[in-house]
């Protein structure tokens, strides 16, 4: 159930590839590019997004180039710009700034849509200081785009202050039942500031069950296929993670919560809005 993959350098290289054995629905390839270097991006049976975390690049696909995408500096430093790439469309990427570093996921998918460019983002912050539970999470594809994207959702997530929980109360999407649940499988890669930071990240299937618990760094994938799996950041340190998440049937995401803990979904300041906006 699940795996972690610690922080190395991918070399421009998918970290979950086609057709993984943990989590094949998704894809995820972070790249890093110098100046004038350029990056060919095309995965046959698969819709996908070039997000920018840093940096500004310009992003060719299907005869349409889409200039100077990309505003800021690093994850920290405002909203991202993005570019999609609609099945088995070739991508080509140019770095027009010293550096850029580009988050690429991607969602098997059967239709061929058009490409388009992600430059306003739908954001969202819930949860409170007092609950620990505080976060903001920014929406590259998700519901203000459904119409243009196949089932792949793709966010930023932060932890708001020093330190607290994520995807608690704890919930879990991994069977189609029809209102109360659908499929998704889910892909993370973690980043904290300052970097020496860490957190831990949960897993387990059932809700009286012990599963593992990995220690993630800047840099650490977690692949989930199914189950539970909260997250929580220790004190003193902001958490991102990127999060490509990909359903199997359907474009919205339904959420089960553990029913130990569901309670807190009527406590936490907010947090209906936020399950409603991956709907």
């Amino acid at each position: 159930m699940g795996k972690h993959i610690a922080p190395f350098d991918n070399k421009n290289q998918p970290i979950i590839d086609v057709n993984d054995e943990t989590t094949p629905l998704c894809f995820f390839n972070p790249v890093k590019l110098k100046k004038g270097e350029t990056f060919s991006h095309q995965i046959a049976g698969y819709e996908s997004v070039i997000v920018l975390g840093g940096g500004t690049c310009s992003v060719t696909v299907g005869g349409e180039t889409f200039s100077s995408i990309g505003k800021r500096a690093t994850i920290w430093d405002g909203d991202p710009e993005s570019v999609y790439v609609p099945v088995g469309m070739l991508a080509e990427i140019i770095c027009e700034t010293d550096e850029a570093n580009l988050m690429i996921a991607g969602g098997l998918y059967d239709e061929v849509l058009t490409p388009f460019a992600v430059t306003t983002v739908d954001k969202i912050q819930y949860g409170s200081d007092d609950t620990k539970t505080h976060r903001k999470i920014k929406h590259v594809l998700g519901q203000a785009n459904a119409d243009k994207r196949g089932r792949l959702l793709v966010s930023e997530l932060f932890t708001v202050g020093a330190g607290g929980w994520s995807g608690f109360p704890a919930h879990k999407h991994d069977c189609d039942r029809g209102s109360l649940e659908t499929n998704y499988e889910e892909v993370y890669q973690f980043q904290f500031n300052p970097g020496q930071g860490f957190g831990a990240q949960f897993l387990y299937e059932h809700e009286d069950d012990c599963g593992p618990v990995y220690h993630v760094k800047s840099g650490s994938v977690i692949a989930i296929d199914k189950g539970y799996h909260p997250s929580v950041a220790a004190p003193g340190y902001e958490m991102y993670y990127f999060t490509v998440i990909v359903g199997k049937t359907s474009k919205s995401l339904v959420q089960h919560f553990d029913p130990h803990h569901e309670y807190q979904v009527h406590t936490i300041p907010g947090i209906k809005d936020m399950i409603n906006k991956f709907k």
